[in-house]
C-alpha cells in the first residue's frame, strides 16, 4: 500500500529510512557538532545520503529511483534526525564546556547565567 511517506510499505520505509539511514543521520549530526561545524554541513550531508536511500530504496525493494516526492520526503526526515542530534549535542558541549556563562533549560536549549 503506497502512503504518502512511504513508497511499498512501513515496514521498509520504517526499516530503511528511520532506523538504518536515521541512524546514520543522528551520528553524523552528532558528530558534526562536536567538531563545531557550521548548521548547513549537516543539511548538505543528508541530502547525499538522501540519494543512498532512494538507491537502496531502488535496488533492495524495487522502489522508483528518480521519484522526487520520496527522495524529498526521505531528506527531511533525515535533516530532521540529523538537526535533532546536531541541537542536543551543542547544547551538552555549550553547557559542560563553559559551565560559568551557560545553564540548561530544557533538551534544546540553554541560556546564559544571569
Amino acid at each position: 500500500m503506497m502512503g504518502i511517506l512511504w513508497e511499498d510499505s512501513f515496514t521498509v520505509f520504517l526499516f530503511m529510512t528511520v532506523i538504518i539511514a536515521g541512524g546514520a543521520a543522528f551520528m553524523a549530526g552528532r558528530s558534526l557538532a562536536m567538531k563545531w561545524r557550521p548548521l548547513i554541513q549537516p543539511i548538505l550531508y543528508m541530502m547525499l545520503l538522501g540519494l543512498a536511500v532512494r538507491f537502496f530504496h531502488y535496488a533492495l525493494f524495487q522502489g522508483d529511483l528518480l521519484s522526487v516526492h520520496f527522495y524529498i520526503t526521505d531528506t527531511l526526515v533525515l535533516i530532521g534526525i540529523s538537526l535533532l542530534a546536531y541541537r542536543l549535542t551543542r547544547v551538552r558541549q555549550m553547557v559542560t564546556q563553559y559551565p560559568w556563562l551557560y545553564e540548561r533549560t530544557g533538551p534544546l536549549t540553554w541560556r546564559e547565567i544571569q
